[in-house]
């Protein structure tokens, strides 16, 4: 078929008709579909129901240095499940520090004791004049939500299948004191699904900050969620490469298992150098006694070890594997040769990223959730939601049952249709 932008006005325009009549069929199917959010969907949460039985009222609680897991203490988690995410997040069990559910939650955390408190000593940002945070774009919105919550100016910095323009990184980093941090999914981005490759990881270990309290938050949030076997992302393990680079303390390493065990009920960590760690410690003692070491011991009791879980999430990727494929596959075969988009085929994550002409996106989201698809907003991958190109469109496939997935693509790339034949016409 025919680029769009390479038809005739009178082609274009009889496509269009064609194109809008398949339309009224979908609203009039009233539907009410949902890939808003990279929740797991049913058949994911079920796979863990083991966990529920791992731990119950017959079981000895204490875990291994005999701590009563019922009870207060352990202020960094149980020593087992140190080892247990350690392992996942390929860092020393004496850098690792275990929170509660979320990793979010850490994140917002690590940013609010920065600005009320300072960084190992440093300045509280909050009594700076200014203070700013690097946002590879597109990018995760409950990254610049925060931010934008505490009044951080975001500077957009572009991604590439590489990860984030380390030029423009390297740059801004060494002549601004005031850019304090950087937001970085390092594997299988959200949204895009793309990896950092070993020389980006590098140039992150080696920058060189004009501000000695900057920090890389470093979000692994999807290190170990691969949708094959053969095709694997590979990430250079940050924390060594800044140990070697002479910049240990550059950087915090979140992880959870948010979206390998159950998504409410999760266990998050953070990894970090032993003088950031206690740095952290000073102000979690005055938080918490402890997070809930009875989830942390039923989470190592279901695994046992890392094979568990590298086992269990081969589980994961059997179910949604094919719910990426599929997507991928109707996209090919409605808007490949078109010219009209763009998308990823990540090895790995929850997301995949659509690039429409420049000014649809915002009205294809529309166009869609009138018929009954409920996308991510339009512009949610940039910070204050604000995407200069209105072209960037967040697909999240693994919620929706397999066939209702299937008609919400379809659906979706029939707006992508609609929108693009109207701006050409409009154009030309």
């Amino acid at each position: 078929m025919k680029k769009y932008s390479e038809m005739t006005k009178e082609e274009l325009s009889l496509e269009l008709e064609q194109l809008n009549d398949s339309y009224k069929k979908y609203q009039e199917m009233n539907l009410t579909l949902d890939m808003s959010r990279g929740k797991p969907c049913k058949e994911q949460l079920d796979i863990s129901m083991g966990m529920m039985d791992a731990l119950n009222s017959q079981v000895d609680l204490r875990c291994e240095d005999g701590t009563d897991c019922r009870n207060y203490g352990l202020l960094d988690g149980i020593p087992e499940a140190k080892v247990l995410l350690g392992d996942m997040m390929e860092n020393h069990p004496d850098n690792i520090i275990i929170y509660g559910n979320s990793s979010l939650n850490v994140m917002y955390d690590t940013v609010a004791r920065a600005m009320t408190h300072g960084i190992m000593g440093h300045t509280p940002w909050v009594k700076l004049d200014k203070v700013k945070f690097l946002c590879p774009v597109p990018g995760y919105d409950r990254h610049f939500a925060i931010t934008e919550y505490f009044g951080i100016e975001m500077i957009p910095v572009p991604m590439s299948p590489t990860g984030p323009d380390m030029d423009m990184v390297e740059k801004l980093v060494s002549e601004d004191e005031s850019i304090k941090g950087i937001w970085c999914v390092p594997k299988y981005s959200n949204p895009q699904g793309y990896s950092y490759s070993d020389d980006t990881v590098r140039r992150f270990a080696r920058l060189q900050p004009k501000a000695a309290d900057f920090r890389i938050f470093w979000d692994n949030a999807y290190g170990i969620h691969h949708l094959y076997d053969d095709k694997q992302d590979y990430l250079v393990e940050i924390l060594a490469e800044c140990k070697k680079a002479g910049n240990p303390d550059m950087v915090y390493k979140f992880a959870s298992t948010s979206k390998i065990t159950f998504p409410g009920s999760g266990i998050a960590a953070l990894a970090t150098s032993l003088n950031n760690l206690e740095d952290i410690k000073k102000q979690l003692r005055n938080q918490t006694i402890g997070h809930d070491k009875v989830n942390q011991l039923r989470h190592v009791r279901f695994f046992k070890d890392i094979h568990g879980m590298t086992e269990h999430m081969k589980k994961h990727a059997d179910i949604i594997r094919p719910k990426f494929e599929m997507v991928e596959q109707i996209l090919n075969e409605e808007l490949g040769g078109l010219g009209i988009g763009a998308w990823t085929e990540p090895n790995g994550g929850y997301f995949i990223s659509f690039d429409a002409l420049e000014g649809g996106a915002k009205e294809i989201v529309s166009m869609a959730k009138k018929a009954g698809v409920k996308m991510t907003d339009a512009a949610a991958t940039w910070p204050y939601h604000n995407d200069p190109h209105d072209s960037n469109i967040r697909i999240a496939p693994t919620l929706p049952p397999i066939d209702d997935l299937r008609t919400a693509t379809k659906l979706f790339a029939l707006c992508v249709k609609i929108v693009s034949a109207q701006k050409i016409l409009a154009k030309n």
